[in-house]
């Protein structure tokens, strides 16, 4: 009797450890877990405080992982704690979602493609983790942010779409909006592999363009960093090219230019 009760104890122990597993990783040093109920639905989100909150307000960057992904490992490849540690950054993580190019049955996490699609749960989740941040953090309603990687980028152009006024700036990576003409005007940083076999360069190639239309800026770009064009607009409302050889992966040399786009993009004052 004991030797078998012994043995439900290991495999209970060996059952729970990539649960374990999972917490310890999303929960680096820094990190807090926030639980949120939207529409009967458990929600969770990672995010990262910086350690003095009580002088000045801060900073907010939203991050979304791409299809398949999730919160922990969209924390790990964005690392925005160690490129702006004075800013809070806001990891949430996905449900299960179709994919609009790959998992059409929805068997892997994921964000809604279209306002009003999967009854516009994540956008419902955006409102319910800004409401808590702004509730307990000094947030800085002048700079807020989001960026995303693929589906996770196009995420990032649907809150663009959708909630455009509370954002001051976006990075979309690997990502395209077939709605991007429609897009307000705002100071947009996108990111893209020229050898992108997934969300295809000349797919991204025509929601830059749109952007560039959007935004009101000029046809021709200047140098703004390593492989980056900045295209100019009156309104200060630019868009930046980021143009890497490689494909649907995130580049690793993406959350530098973020950091230095989104602390050059401030909302106007009011």
């Amino acid at each position: 009797m004991r030797m078998r009760l012994r043995w439900i104890i290991v495999w209970l122990l060996l059952a729970l450890l990539p649960l374990a597993r999972v917490n310890a990783e999303s929960l680096a040093a820094g990190f807090q877990r926030l639980n949120f109920t939207v529409d009967g639905v458990e929600r969770t989100a990672l995010i990262y405080v910086p350690t003095n909150t009580a002088k000045a307000s801060m900073p907010v960057v939203f991050v979304f992982h791409g299809h398949g992904g999730s919160a922990g490992q969209a924390a790990r490849s964005f690392a925005l704690d160690r490129h702006w540690p004075e800013a809070i950054s806001v990891y949430m993580q996905g449900l299960n979602t179709p994919g609009q190019i790959t998992d059409p049955e929805g068997k892997k996490t994921g964000w809604q493609a279209a306002i009003g699609d999967q009854g516009d749960r994540d956008l419902k989740f955006f409102d319910a983790v800004l409401a808590r941040l702004q509730k307990d953090y000094l947030v800085d309603a002048r700079r807020i942010y989001a960026t995303g990687h693929s589906n996770g980028g196009a995420f990032t152009y649907l809150l663009w779409l959708a909630r455009g006024e509370v954002f001051a700036a976006f990075a979309p990576s690997s990502a395209a909006a077939r709605y991007a003409n429609r897009l307000p005007p705002k100071p947009a940083l996108h990111m893209a592999g020229r050898n992108d076999p997934l969300v295809k360069f000349s797919w991204q190639q025509a929601t830059m363009a749109a952007v560039r239309r959007a935004n009101g800026c000029k046809s021709t770009g200047e140098a703004w960093d390593q492989a980056c064009l900045l295209y100019p607009s009156k309104t200060g409302t630019p868009l930046v090219a980021y143009i890497h050889p490689g494909g649907h992966e995130f580049d690793p040399g993406a959350p530098r230019l973020i950091v230095k786009f989104f602390q050059q993009y401030p909302a106007p004052g009011k």
